[in-house]
């Protein structure tokens, strides 16, 4: 049982988001054996002395990495009060637990692209937990979208508001995006690692691309190139994006929801590169 400083809370884990980076962001100065993970839901058991703003029994999600007492992957977590955002009424928290990381990482990729209504979007890795966030939130801005997937989730990804799918296999698919909006895009999300420069390439001169997989681009033709990054907003915009979830305005898709004695399965799973939307643990 972590025990919690003046200004963080314990947490009771319901349940885990899995991602790639569960296993990679852990403290230097980390003792094990030591809880992985960054994301979860849970139920406020105890709060510290400066966090009077949370109350046991409080529905919460939440992000907090790189902490020396432990990550996500526990019964119970020490979360800095800062970093938790209420579960609306009408979204369960298993389903939220698909949403801290996924649409904290959208949101901001898209505050990077500074779209504005009518302007034109690429996400390249479209079908997973990030993209198919970032499609309808584009949507939602008045933005146009292509996006990239397999065949198979073609359909998908048009039910959810893309205009224009192609296949992530295609040598060609830069210039099939160029074909769907001459010039090239206004701006591109590149999700999938290795999509960032093909991905310059489907975006018009002097437009955007943000990466969120870190990968190492040169500029050109006044393209501007930034990694994703997160301000002090994203709590904020994580807080509207629930809100938006429990109305039924923005989907969020689950692929599979593993209990928590099949977690390796689960982190293998979201290692290969290709589950279709979010995969979850549950601990409750």
């Amino acid at each position: 049982m972590p025990t919690i400083d003046d200004d963080e809370v314990l947490v009771r884990i319901v349940a885990i988001g899995v991602g790639v980076h569960d296993r990679r962001f852990l403290p230097e100065d980390a003792e094990y054996p030591y809880p992985i993970g960054v994301e979860a839901t849970g139920i406020v058991e105890e709060v510290g002395r400066c966090a009077a703003a949370h109350r046991p029994g409080d529905r919460v999600m939440f992000v907090s990495s790189m902490q020396r007492k432990g990550g996500t992957w526990a019964e119970f977590a020490a979360v800095s009060a800062t970093a938790l955002v209420p579960i609306p009424d009408g979204l369960g928290a298993v389903a939220a637990a698909a949403l801290p990381v996924a649409g904290t990482v959208a949101s901001a990729g898209l505050r990077g692209l500074d779209l504005r209504p009518g302007q034109s979007v690429f996400v390249a890795g479209a079908s997973g937990a990030i993209g198919t966030l970032a499609i309808q939130l584009a949507r939602a801005r008045g933005a146009r979208v292509a996006a990239s997937a397999s065949p198979k989730n073609h359909a998908y990804l048009h039910s959810l508001g893309a205009e224009w799918a192609v296949d992530y296999r295609d040598a060609d698919w830069p210039e099939q995006v160029r074909n769907w909006t001459p010039g090239g895009v206004d701006g591109a999300l590149a999700i999938q690692p290795g999509t960032g420069t093909p991905s310059m390439r489907a975006v018009r001169e002097g437009g955007r691309v943000v990466t969120v997989s870190g990968d190492e681009m040169s500029p050109e033709r006044g393209v501007r190139v930034e990694q994703v990054a997160h301000g002090p907003d994203s709590v904020v915009e994580l807080a509207g994006l629930a809100a938006e979830v429990a109305a039924g305005r923005i989907q969020v898709q689950v692929e599979r929801v593993y209990p928590f004695a099949q977690a390796r399965a689960a982190l293998e799973k979201v290692e290969t590169g290709h589950a279709c939307g979010k995969v979850l643990l549950v601990v409750q």
